[in-house]
């Protein structure tokens, strides 16, 4: 970091309303030239809404941007990148189709006599990816690439435009470990240059590696800008949250029983998974652990019946069963919460209410007729339970806060009575404040008599919050550890291959 403190961006006193919402309230944000800037806190917290200021997307109520010295009025995007302000979005906004060099010079390719001139577009944007330590070509469709080289793309645009000052929305939050490692080592090189960055993302973790100093931001206010040495984990959760959560992981007891209610043996799905085999007790958390595209997921949609498998058998309370359709899969007592809530976990034109009962209707059924009035009871009774906010059942649940969303989905599969649900992922992407409330959730129902199977890449979440952790690698299942016992350098031992 600059130790100067020469300040690149100020963003001073600013004030933002939506009809009903005070997104922000008098809120400061001064990022130096040459650091890391890390802006954290819950959802709804403001975040997103004074980033979307400062590239010009919204306009600020009161108070002023002032950039290198100098008070300046963000007309819009363009405005913003053209004088050297950017961010790279969580959703990536490229284009599948265009090539990387066109993506990165989009709106800004040379032109010779009235065409773009493709061979200086290409030396140019290939001296980027240079820069970067890419190793695709300026050539290559953007569509073909994965999502951490796809990020690089779309940093490889903020260098073009020169960037003073670059703004990524949790930029790992779908990357792996090495990936992690190599924006990491991008980050550094821009800081070096002299970059001024500010990092957003819920993963606490990686502040303390890769951020100078962190502002906390709770309920559009801001509550403290610290040097990064100057807090620990639990100290920053309290800021964020406004009260001590330092046991937000719920899961302390060990509510697993000797009844075996899933069992798999040698399940096989050629080029995703192999021999794969394990059980699950009744009132477990069964953690499985392992590296992107070690095969977790494909298992988990194999069991569900949302994808075929070769070979093996799938056993229910000790009776063999051929599970080929999801809905054989709910029929039997078994759930999902998928990745991706939001494409595959509800229907987004619809309301929270019909979201939480779409599978349960028949239930409410008598004679071929449905009672909306159990249809709302039953939806009051889990917005209650599950605490969900807005607590409005005509709600789209689009409209909600992910973490929100979650418990919606959740609430979907407590109301067809599940005794054994799939967590694929069940945090990913959301705040403190709503994981606690979903590991909250989760020790609930197993303390009740459930069951869980839950994937996850958070290391503190799999140790924190399962009985038992599976750790797989390659589509092979390689270490089989308890979860009181096991450690952060165990799993990543087998999670790279090592066996037991």
């Amino acid at each position: 970091m600059n130790e100067n403190h020469e300040v690149t961006l100020h963003l001073k006193n600013i004030s933002k309303s939506f009809p009903g919402v005070k997104a922000l309230r008098n809120v400061n944000l001064e990022v130096y030239k040459g650091e890391v800037h890390a802006l954290v806190g819950e959802n709804g917290a403001g975040k997103s809404t004074l980033l979307n200021i400062m590239k010009g997307i919204y306009m600020a109520d009161e108070g002023e941007i002032i950039y290198e010295g100098q008070p300046v009025a963000i007309k819009g995007p363009g405005h913003a990148s053209k004088i050297g302000i950017n961010m790279v979005h969580q959703e990536l906004n490229l284009v599948p189709e265009l090539t990387v060099g066109q993506n990165i010079l989009l709106g800004n390719e040379p032109v010779r006599g009235g065409i773009i001139h493709y061979s200086a577009l290409y030396k140019q944007c290939e001296k980027i990816l240079r820069e970067l330590g890419c190793t695709f070509k300026a050539t290559e469709k953007v569509g073909n690439l994965s999502v951490a080289n796809m990020q690089m793309v779309a940093i490889g645009r903020c260098l073009m435009h020169r960037s003073k000052v670059v703004a990524l929305d949790e930029p790992t939050a779908s990357l792996s470990e090495n990936e992690i490692k190599h924006l990491f080592a991008v980050i550094n090189k821009l800081k070096e240059a002299g970059t001024a960055i500010i990092y957003v993302s819920h993963r606490l973790e990686e502040l303390f590696e890769i951020a100078d100093r962190v502002t906390v931001f709770r309920d559009g206010e801001h509550i403290a800008t610290k040097n990064i040495g100057d807090v620990t984990r639990n100290s920053l959760v309290e800021l964020m949250v406004g009260r001590n959560v330092s046991e937000y992981m719920a899961h302390s007891n060990n509510y697993s029983t000797d009844e075996e209610v899933l069992r798999v043996e040698n399940l096989t799905s050629e080029g995703a998974f192999e021999k794969v085999s394990f059980s699950l007790k009744k009132g477990e958390i069964l953690g499985f652990s392992g590296l992107v595209g070690a095969g977790r997921t494909d298992v988990m949609r194999a069991i569900f019946g949302a994808d075929k498998y070769e070979s093996g058998e799938i056993f229910l309370n000790g009776k063999k069963v051929e599970i080929k359709s999801c809905e054989a899969a709910i029929k039997s007592g078994i759930a999902l919460l998928p990745e991706e809530r939001k494409a595959q976990g509800f229907i987004k034109g619809m309301s929270n209410s019909m979201n939480i009962n779409i599978s349960s209707l028949d239930n409410f059924m008598k004679t071929g007729i449905i009672s909306y009035r159990k249809i709302s009871n039953n939806t009051s009774y889990y917005i209650n339970e599950l605490k969900i906010t807005p607590p409005n059942p005509i709600t789209h649940t689009n409209n909600l806060s992910g973490g929100n969303q979650q418990k919606i989905v959740l609430a979907k599969w407590m109301s067809v009575k599940s005794q054994i649900i799939i967590f694929d992922e069940p945090t990913r992407g959301l705040d403190i404040g709503a994981k606690s409330e979903i590991y909250r959730l989760m020790d609930e129902f197993v303390k009740n008599g459930g069951s869980i199977i839950m994937v996850s890449s958070e290391l503190p979440e799999i140790l924190g919050m399962s009985d038992r952790i599976i750790v797989m690698h390659e589509g092979r299942i390689t270490g089989m550890l308890d979860g009181r016992d096991a450690t952060e350098v165990e799993i990543l031992h087998y999670a790279m291959g090592g066996e037991q």
